[in-house]
This record gives C-alpha cells, sequence and structure tokens, in this order.
C-alpha cells in the first residue's frame, strides 16, 4: 500500500512511522531541513518513540518537499497538517488542508483522502461539496504531545468515518482502520466507524473534558491556595471516588498545547446558535487561572522573575499556547524583568525576554522562578521556585 503523509508534526509523523513498518509510506512537509532530518533518520521533534523507531526501526519511509509527484499514485492521502484557532474569525484556519487539496487534485490523484488534521463540526463534508473529490474520510487523533506515537501503538480507540451521504466509503474507512490496528503493538482496541461529522464532533468534546478537568482542580488548587488549603489532601479525597479517578488531576498553570485551547474555543464558536454555559466556562476558567497565578507572582515584589522552560509538558520540546507564556506576559506587563531558561530554545530572547542558557545563571538572577513542572534542576533553589505541581506528572 503506497500512503502519503501531509505534514509531519506530531500527528503526520507518528502516523507515517506506524504506517512505514507495513506500507510504503512518503511524508511530505515543506520544510526541507525537517525533510532532511527524517530520510537521516532523526526526529524533527521531541518524542522518545519517534526517536527511538526512526533510528531503529526498518521503516519503509522516505520525506520529500515534492507532495504532488507523491500523491498522484498514492492510495491513501493523509493530511495532518496545522489548523490554528483564527480569534478574528471565531473558526479554524484550514488553509494548510485546502493547499494540500489543491495539490491532490492538481495531480490527479484517485487515492482516499484521510482528514487527520482537527477540524470544525461539518468540515468535512464542506470540503467534499467545496471541492468536489468525494473520496474523502475523517479520522480524528487522540495523542499526547511526547507521546504521539506511543498513543498510536497503543491507542484507546481507532476512529475512522465516512461521510453521512457517502456508505461506499465505509470500506475504505473500515481499511484504512485495519491499516492503523496493523501497525499497534496493542491489538485489542475498539473500532468505531461513525458518520464524518458526528467523528468532528468526538474529537472536539473529547478534548473539551479534558479541558474541562484540568480546569476543575485547578480552580479547586486556586480555592485551596486563597483559603490557605492543603489542595492535595482535598484532592486525594475527592479522586478516591472510583467515579472521579486518582489521574489527569495535578494542578497548573492552566490548560496549554497546542489542542487544547483551540478546540475548546472553536467548540464553543460551534455552539454559537446552541444553548450552553459550560463550554464558555471552560474557556473562561482558564483565563482566570493564568490571571491568578500572575497575581501571585506580581504580589512578591520580585524584580526579575525566571521562568523554568517555556513548553507545555514534560518531554517536550513544544512551546505552542503553553500556559507558562500566558502567565509570563501578565507579569511583563507590570513592568517586571522576565528571563527565560529553555534550553531547547536556541535563538537570544523570546518575545523581547531573554533567554539564559546557562541554568546556574538563571537560578543566580531570578528572584522567583516560575515552573509549570517541578524538576530535581530546581531542588537547591526551592525557596525561589513558585509552581503547583504536587506529584511531578503532566
Amino acid at each position: 500500500m503506497k500512503i502519503a503523509v501531509a505534514g509531519t508534526g506530531y500527528v503526520g509523523l507518528s502516523n507515517a512511522i506506524l504506517l512505514a513498518q507495513n506500507n510504503e509510506v512518503y511524508a511530505v512537509d515543506i520544510m526541507q531541513q525537517k525533510v532532511n532530518m527524517i530520510n537521516e533518520k532523526k526526529s524533527p521533534i521531541v518524542d522518545k518513540e519517534i526517536e527511538e523507531y526512526l533510528s531503529s526501526k526498518k521503516l519503509n519511509l522516505t520525506a520529500t518537499t515534492d507532495g504532488e509527484s507523491v500523491y498522484k499514485d498514492a492510495d491513501f492521502i493523509i493530511i495532518s497538517t496545522p489548523t490554528n484557532y483564527d480569534p478574528v474569525k471565531n473558526f479554524f484556519d484550514t488553509s494548510s488542508i485546502d493547499a494540500v487539496m489543491e495539490l491532490v487534485k492538481k495531480s490527479g490523484s484517485k487515492a482516499t483522502v484521510v482528514i487527520k488534521s482537527t477540524v470544525p463540526v461539518g468540515y468535512t463534508e464542506g470540503l467534499i461539496e467545496k471541492t468536489g473529490y468525494t473520496n474523502m474520510i475523517f479520522s480524528p487523533e487522540f495523542l499526547r504531545e511526547g507521546h504521539a506515537l506511543y498513543d498510536n501503538l497503543y491507542p484507546s480507540r481507532i476512529v475512522v468515518s465516512y461521510p453521512k451521504n457517502a456508505p461506499e466509503l465505509l470500506s475504505k474507512a473500515e481499511q484504512f482502520a485495519k491499516l492503523l490496528q496493523q501497525g499497534a503493538i496493542k491489538k485489542d482496541v475498539q473500532i468505531l466507524h461513525p458518520n464524518c461529522t458526528e467523528a468532528e464532533a468526538i474529537k472536539l468534546f473529547a478534548n473539551t473534558y479534558l479541558a474541562l478537568r484540568v480546569a476543575y482542580f485547578n480552580e479547586l488548587d486556586t480555592y485551596a491556595e486563597v483559603r490557605g488549603l492543603d489542595t492535595k489532601q482535598i484532592i486525594q479525597g475527592v479522586c478516591l471516588d472510583p467515579r472521579i479517578g486518582d489521574f489527569y488531576n495535578n494542578p497548573s498553570f492552566g490548560y496549554g498545547g497546542y489542542c487544547l485551547p483551540k478546540d475548546t474555543k472553536q467548540l464553543r464558536a460551534n455552539f454559537s446558535d446552541v444553548p450552553e454555559n459550560l463550554i464558555s466556562a471552560i474557556v473562561e476558567s482558564n483565563t482566570t487561572r493564568k490571571d491568578f497565578v500572575a497575581d501571585q507572582i506580581i504580589a512578591k515584589n520580585p524584580k526579575t522573575v525566571g521562568v523554568f522552560r517555556l513548553t507545555m509538558k514534560a518531554n517536550s520540546d513544544n512551546f505552542r499556547q503553553s500556559s507558562i507564556q500566558g502567565v509570563m506576559k501578565r507579569i511583563k506587563a507590570k513592568g517586571i524583568n522576565v528571563v527565560i531558561y529553555e534550553p531547547t530554545y536556541k535563538e537570544a530572547d523570546f518575545f523581547n525576554s531573554k533567554v539564559i542558557q546557562n541554568l546556574d545563571e538563571f537560578k543566580k538572577i531570578s528572584d522567583v522562578i516560575l515552573a509549570n513542572r517541578m524538576s530535581e534542576e530546581l531542588s537547591d533553589v526551592k525557596d525561589k521556585v513558585y509552581t503547583r505541581d504536587l506529584y511531578s506528572r503532566d
């Protein structure tokens, strides 16, 4: 089976590697540097399993910038390009998908296109109508940044949908699901084949529920901090209820990363003509949490605040929409000097804040150190650290 994958971020590269174990796979990206790294068996992103599989596993994987040439005779084309949220339009920016589809049509391809980018509810069927390209299905992705390939090797579920008015594409959805299952280590996994619009809703509602859970424990922590209570004792007592569960309950500076902030806002936009209170409250709660954390730091009257890591999660190199950036901007707005320690960032400054590569220097000049997740590297300056991390996990 010849498969082309457009986009080599967490979603695209993890799927390309998963499928390249048993298929001829071409990873397409517009950045030559990423293409070169993949062809040299080096990962352009931080992900333990991606790095391991690229360097040591037998994969039939070639990276290229020439999408048109590989699209034309592919059996499947997976689109996994970024869809950032546009606050002006109040909608996902799906222009990257449109650009890939233009090339697919230009190539004369007859491949089944699989949309894996996160999209608004109703998008796939609208794209079919707009482009006239009817051989298209949608498959949402459920992965964590930094653990993308692991989550494809051990999937919680596989969802591959088909258009409501094209039941003949169910066989293509089933075929693609089997390819994903074939590459996974976990074989006993439930496979669902809803219609495309329902599958799009699955992705947005799933991520919004995760954001809800983060926001809930963050508000619990805000309450405990204001009242002088022990957050950990409260969370332990709450989470021993099996209906709630002792997981995904570690307080933070807010939910962040690439998916949750944009997916919650997109779902809220999809509710524009539907009664709701909760979805908007989840989005607003995240803003309130970052305001609260920033106010706690500002109240300490520091001359210099050190930001320890820009990343959202441990073992990740992705800064996109990390909550600590929102806190940082609020502190800077008060005229407080902010410096950053981020070893994966090689520039001299980040949004006009100095980036310090030497950790000892960073510790010395920082009056308060802001750490979304605690690290052993800060154990010698614990008295300077402000964190709400209780469990040293994401």
